[in-house]
């Protein structure tokens, strides 16, 4: 009885084993062999579910947008650079060009003083030199002024003074000074000074000088003095 009773649950076990295989099978081949409706179902709830599945997509546009702001910025920051490196160059530039300046303004106003100082050692010279050939004359007068006046004649000093004179005019004469003495000579109000007026009856004569009061010098063209005249006017 019990190897009977011990079969028979045996064979029920597997009886059940074989229907849950068997019932298995029909929901799979319920879900293989679906109707087109239960097909489109399936297709809205993976619809319904595809967001929450893939929701990293949405999360990567940001991503994409801080990485191209972040290039911006990289190429902003570098465009910034290079214009700081270019200002700096422009700045040292003309740090260079305002020191050369300064170096060329300092060489021309020493090479003013220098020129100035040249002129006016140039013209001491000439001076220094005008006046020792004045000299010889100066020591002639002063034997003149010693004569002595109970021994010496007046042919004697008048004699001297000529001498000294003719001396003093050679001097200038050396020194490049011409002397104007234009009596009878046309007027000529560029060198000469009309201090009076003579009426002639001859045309011949009007316009021309009739005595020097005061004789006149150029030195090497230059006007000193004019000479001081009286001219013929007709009538």
């Amino acid at each position: 009885m019990t190897d009977s009773v011990t079969d028979d649950e045996e064979l029920g076990l597997e009886d059940g084993a074989l229907d849950g295989e068997a019932s298995d099978g029909a929901a799979d081949g319920a879900s293989v062999g679906a109707p087109p409706g239960d097909a489109s179902a399936a297709a809205s709830d993976a619809a319904e579910d595809g967001p929450t599945s893939h929701g990293a997509a949405p999360a990567a546009a940001p991503a994409a947008a801080s990485a191209a702001e972040e290039a911006r910025e990289g190429s902003a920051g570098g465009g910034a650079v290079a214009g700081e490196t270019e200002l700096a160059a422009l700045r040292e530039e003309l740090e260079t060009l305002n020191d050369r300046h300064l170096r060329l303004a300092a060489e021309f106003n020493n090479f003013r003083r220098r020129s100035e100082q040249e002129r006016l050692g140039a013209w001491a010279r000439a001076q220094a030199d005008l006046v020792q050939t004045l000299l010889d004359v100066l020591d002639d007068l002063h034997r003149v002024a010693e004569l002595d006046l109970e021994s010496a004649t007046v042919d004697a000093i008048m004699e001297g003074i000529d001498l000294v004179e003719r001396k003093f005019v050679r001097v200038l004469e050396d020194s490049g000074v011409e002397m104007i003495d234009p009596a009878g000579e046309p007027f000529d109000p560029e060198r000469m000074e009309a201090m009076l007026r003579v009426p002639v009856e001859s045309e011949e004569q009007a316009d021309t000088v009739a005595q020097v009061f005061q004789k006149g010098y150029t030195l090497k063209g230059i006007l000193i003095r004019p000479a001081r005249v009286s001219v013929h006017t007709q009538g």
